[in-house]
């Protein structure tokens, strides 16, 4: 490799490792993955945090990834078992708050994928909020991460001085 492309290449990294920060949401350690090569869906995980002084909502998210793009979360049925489920209010996120968005919780859900996800690829998605608008964010594809151990659950987490 020449030196321009290892400095290209750094310069990509540190850019890609930096939160999305507009409108006072700032977008933080996301990834998407699929399920494998020839799967016809994926997901994408986010930290949102609300950082604008008021409550908010997020809508909607959209992508050229897939035919489909929906918000997504689990919710057990009364036997007990876990089903995904299009949330067609979005996810509420108060001013202070965050949305931890992982896999088995809130999610971005990409259906009727149009391209094969592979790793280290950058998926354009664009976040829409009631109040602070569209966001657009390039989400990595990691397929190697592994689910958080001991994660504080799903959906909404209090932040600092919160009880």
């Amino acid at each position: 490799m020449t030196l321009k492309t290892h400095l290209m290449a750094a310069v990509a990294a540190v850019s890609l490792a930096m939160p999305a920060f507009a409108d006072g949401m700032m977008i933080k350690d996301s990834y998407a993955r699929a399920a494998g090569m020839s799967a016809t869906a994926g997901a994408a995980f986010i930290v949102i945090e609300n950082h604008t002084g008021e409550d908010d909502r997020l809508i909607g998210a959209s992508s050229g990834i897939a035919k489909r793009v929906e918000l997504h979360t689990h919710i057990e049925d009364a036997n007990g078992v876990m089903k995904m489920t299009h949330v067609k209010e979005g996810f509420p996120i108060a001013a202070g708050e965050t949305i931890l968005m992982q896999r088995g919780g809130q999610h971005v859900m990409f259906m009727g994928l149009n391209t094969a996800m592979e790793q280290d690829d950058l998926v354009s998605v664009t976040l829409s909020f009631e109040k602070a608008g569209d966001i657009v964010v390039e989400v990595p594809v990691d397929l190697e991460r592994k689910p958080m151990h001991g994660s504080m659950g799903h959906g909404q987490m209090k932040t600092d001085g919160d009880s």
